[in-house]
């Protein structure tokens, strides 16, 4: 029998990317899964292994206050309880730090991080009752940040942070843990290359079905792992930030002052800044 049968899971960010793969692999494993996203509807697992119709996904904008708590309350209604919620609702795009933070800066906090919180904390009850487990997807950037993401890399740091403090203060009744997956081809990135700032030469592309497989292994561990990676190679990432930022820090630069010299960021505006410093010498 699969660890996840009969298991009842809620999904944040039900019907993007990440989170239709969820949806299916849980049901595949016999878990019993709602969905939450921005739209109602509901995502297709039809032919996969012990999935009946689709996974329901109730609508909620996460950054509403006001909508968490009660649709929180109708999916743990419909499930009959909850042992487990996965966190994967995010967004992304370009935030240079060196210039003030605007309406981009704002959503990136507002969905990445306490869109996450308040569903943790609506959750918190149902999950206590039923000594289940919190699953947030982070990023590899909340450890490595990047230049000219830095709403998406704070929000997401501070995203770990919020977990660190959650397992302090209900870690003896409900497992935390945090995954980091690295860069997956997704829409989430759309709004950076239209801004001339894609990943490629700085993140290797993993794929999803790997990011699935982690967060899985999450919630069947034994014990909840605290933080998991998603990649051999992730692991290897966030230990060298963990231990040595400093050296972290070279790599990255280099890596930057590599993709600048090679013209590689021309045509994104939001570089001004930095190809003027790197070219004078200053950087």
């Amino acid at each position: 029998m699969s660890a996840l049968e009969g298991r009842r899971v809620l999904v944040t960010g039900a019907s993007g990317t990440f989170g239709r793969q969820l949806c299916a692999a849980f049901t595949a494993a016999g878990a019993r899964v709602v969905g939450i996203d921005r739209q109602p509807g509901s995502v297709d697992v039809e032919g996969r292994p012990g999935a009946v119709g689709g996974v329901p996904v109730l609508g909620c904008d996460l950054t509403d206050p006001a909508a968490v708590a009660p649709t929180v309350a109708a999916a743990v209604d419909r499930l009959g309880g909850l042992d487990l919620l996965v966190n994967n609702a995010g967004v992304g795009g370009p935030a240079p730090a060196e210039l003030p933070p605007g309406e981009v800066v704002r959503q990136q906090l507002e969905v990445n991080l306490l869109a996450a919180w308040r569903t943790t904390a609506a959750a918190l009850p149902a999950l206590e009752a039923a000594r289940g487990r919190v699953v947030f997807v982070a990023s590899r950037m909340a450890l490595l940040p990047l230049p000219l993401a830095a709403a998406y890399g704070v929000s997401k740091r501070a995203l770990v942070a919020y977990a660190d403090a959650l397992r302090h203060e209900v870690g003896t009744h409900v497992g935390v843990s945090v995954v980091y997956p690295s860069m997956v081809a997704s829409p989430i990135h759309d709004s950076t290359a239209d801004a001339g700032l894609s990943l490629r030469g700085v993140s290797r592309p993993e794929p999803v079905q790997g990011v699935v497989a982690a967060i899985l292994r999450a919630a069947t561990a034994r014990r909840a792992p605290r933080d998991v990676a998603t990649t051999g190679r992730g692991r290897l990432e966030l230990a060298l930030a963990r231990h040595a930022p400093a050296l972290a820090d070279r790599l990255v630069r280099r890596t930057v002052a590599a993709r600048i010299a090679a013209g590689d960021l021309d045509a994104a505006p939001l570089a001004a800044g930095m190809r003027r410093r790197h070219r004078a010498g200053t950087g």
